[in-house]
């Protein structure tokens, strides 16, 4: 898009993107409740949910493509939200590719780069620098259809690049590609955006996806952001049961507050993280499956308790045994690397002991719906 001001005056600011109270609102339905938030310079911020929570709603507002109700959208230090898509300066991919078919892939990527005078030089060497930058040089005179899933999303993410936009959005860039190409263009994506220190923000509903390519990670539901972090942050430390169940797999039990790292779950007293939260307070708590510790060598372990092996799934590297307690009184399940040795011999029905470590419990702060 054309760059309708200058970055000059701003080079030092740390926040590149300012989300303010933004929302949007469609007749009656509000998509955007409130949104902020800041993209520091040259990070990569993945918008993550569900299909419906307002994610896509919230990039094409940044773009322009929609108008915000309210609030207000800062980039490099300048309002730009009131700015037609033209003035804005940014590149976007979209999940569909949107290439000319009847242009060569050459073509398609110098379309719409500005060429006046003495650019023109320019502006072919950096296309040139990018086709090569995604092994796409022998493929400069193709057209799409001669070329895979993965080729065209290449040349969409190049051609996004071709002007050196400020900020590159991603609205899905990857879903309608096959898994093995999918996993291979996110490392790809991630070391060019990388190399050319481009602010970027991605839609995307896989989590995978997310934790694997982005800096930062906004976890959206129903048109707010229920938590934003890094990717460790927003896995082992979940702000709500939302999010602990959204990202990763996460074991959900609801007990009360006994003390401050005390859960009581029907006279069972388990150990946990503290949180600051009323004594006797209804809590839902949870730990992710590879915490679970198998046949602990000490029966007084912290806790420790008898369980039944209701069923064994293996998962490639991973196996995944779901379990069954009376003290828990409901199913978890438990990942193990397939070759440990605590699954050797282990059938469906037998009752083993497993433990918990206290530091793996996290007591959430809503009660689960």
């Amino acid at each position: 898009m054309k760059k309708s001001f200058s970055h000059s005056k701003t080079k030092s600011s740390k926040n590149y993107l300012e989300i303010k109270e933004v929302t949007k609102s469609f007749s009656s339905f509000e998509a955007l409740k409130g949104i902020t938030f800041t993209v520091g310079r040259g990070d990569f911020l993945c918008l993550l949910g569900p299909s419906g929570c307002g994610k896509t709603t919230l990039l094409r507002c940044i773009a322009g493509l929609e108008n915000h109700s309210s609030g207000s959208i800062i980039q490099d230090g300048h309002p730009v939200g009131e700015l037609p898509v033209q003035q804005r300066d940014f590149g976007i991919v979209f999940q569909s590719y949107a290439l000319f078919p009847n242009l060569t892939v050459w073509n398609n990527v110098f379309y719409g780069v500005q060429t006046i005078g003495e650019e023109r030089k320019a502006d072919t060497l950096r296309v040139e620098q990018l086709l090569e930058m995604v092994r796409l040089s022998d493929h400069r005179d193709k057209y799409p259809a001669q070329l895979s899933g993965g080729e065209q999303q290449r040349v969409a993410l190049v051609r996004a690049l071709a002007t050196s936009p400020g900020l590159l959005l991603l609205d899905e860039p990857l879903s309608a590609l096959d898994a093995q190409v999918r996993h291979h263009l996110r490392r790809e994506i991630k070391d060019i955006q990388k190399n050319l220190g481009v602010t970027t923000i991605m839609v995307t509903h896989d989590q995978e996806e997310a934790m694997s390519m982005a800096d930062q990670v906004a976890v959206m539901r129903d048109g707010v952001i229920e938590q934003i972090g890094s990717p460790t942050e927003i896995y082992t430390c979940p702000a709500s049961t939302f999010v602990a169940e959204f990202i990763g797999t996460m074991n959900i039990f609801s007990g009360f507050k006994k003390g401050q790292n005390q859960i009581a779950v029907d006279g069972f007293v388990l150990r946990s993280n503290p949180k600051k939260m009323k004594n006797g307070s209804e809590v839902n708590f949870g730990f992710r499956p590879e915490s679970i510790i198998l046949n602990p060598e000490k029966e007084n372990d912290e806790n420790h308790l008898a369980a039944s092996v209701h069923d064994i799934e293996l998962r490639g590297a991973m196996t995944r045994i779901f379990l069954q307690s009376r003290e828990l009184k409901g199913e978890f399940c438990a990942d193990l690397w397939s070759g440990d040795t605590a699954l050797k011999g282990l059938k469906i029905g037998q009752e083993i002991a497993v433990s918990i470590p206290p530091d793996a419990i996290i007591i959430l702060d809503e009660k689960r719906s």
